[in-house]
């Protein structure tokens, strides 16, 4: 026979599983950090980049993405090109990446572009994407800082972050970064940096074959690729390791 005390912490026990029960149902649903980007819900607060945000190491509302400016965060903006929908524009001097939708939208993220003497332009095409990439410095980069690892994994500690898109006939890319508070500067050799959350969003959105198009640092000089780098067509097999890794 149950004694009454027996029963009461019986109570107490499935109340507790309860209330358990329904902070887990309830507490997930929370705003979907990349709202606009998702083509679907994976049930209640589960979007179809959630399982790619959760590798992400998680930041405080005082991390280093907190001190990125408002203008520098991701948004659909109103903007007039001719560009077709899917196209990605880079517009260097001002530090934005725009995806561009279409009927006069894009998405606006902000970037971190090359340095001094290190921008290019023209228009190219994305060539090759490649989840959490490892990094091989090539030769030119480890002459300027000998001090660099010569292979680091891709993951969280990566300088090419999150995501990479391979832009063809350079050793550029698109890529995700793991100083995010470079965004919005003139700090890289040439490639394009992301935040992770906005490289793994652009990602989704583009295939290899997208165009991207590259604006001068100096609009009055035209589409200028004295700074591009591209590999020719014959490469020697230490070409080819830079042409599939590339600078950051």
């Amino acid at each position: 026979m149950l004694t009454t005390g027996k029963i009461h912490g019986m109570s107490l026990t499935i109340a507790a599983t309860l209330a358990a029960v329904a902070f887990f149902q309830t507490g997930q649903a929370s705003a979907d950090p990349l709202g606009f980007a998702s083509p679907f819900n994976f049930g209640r607060g589960e979007t179809v980049f959630a399982p790619a945000m959760r590798q992400l190491p998680q930041e405080t509302d005082d991390g280093p993405s907190s001190d990125i400016p408002a203008r520098l965060h991701r948004n659909i903006v109103d903007y007039r090109t001719s560009e077709a929908p899917g196209t990605i524009v880079i517009d260097t001097p001002n530090t934005y990446l725009y995806y561009v939708l279409g009927g006069g939208k894009a998405i606006r993220y902000g970037i971190g572009v090359g340095r001094e003497g290190f921008t290019w332009s023209g228009v190219k095409a994305i060539e090759r994407k490649a989840e959490w990439p490892d990094w091989i410095p090539p030769a030119e980069m480890l002459q300027r800082q000998p001090y660099l690892p010569r292979f680091m994994a891709g993951g969280p500690g990566n300088p090419l972050g999150a995501r990479a898109m391979y832009i063809g006939g350079t050793v550029y890319r698109i890529h995700g970064t793991n100083a995010p508070t470079t965004i919005g500067r003139q700090v890289s050799s040439g490639c394009i940096r992301m935040l992770n959350e906005d490289v793994i969003d652009l990602y989704a959105r583009v295939n290899v074959g997208t165009k991207v198009v590259v604006l001068p640092m100096h609009p009055g000089r035209g589409p200028s690729v004295a700074h591009d780098q591209s590999v020719p067509a014959t490469r020697s097999a230490a070409a080819n390791v830079t042409r599939a890794h590339g600078v950051y």
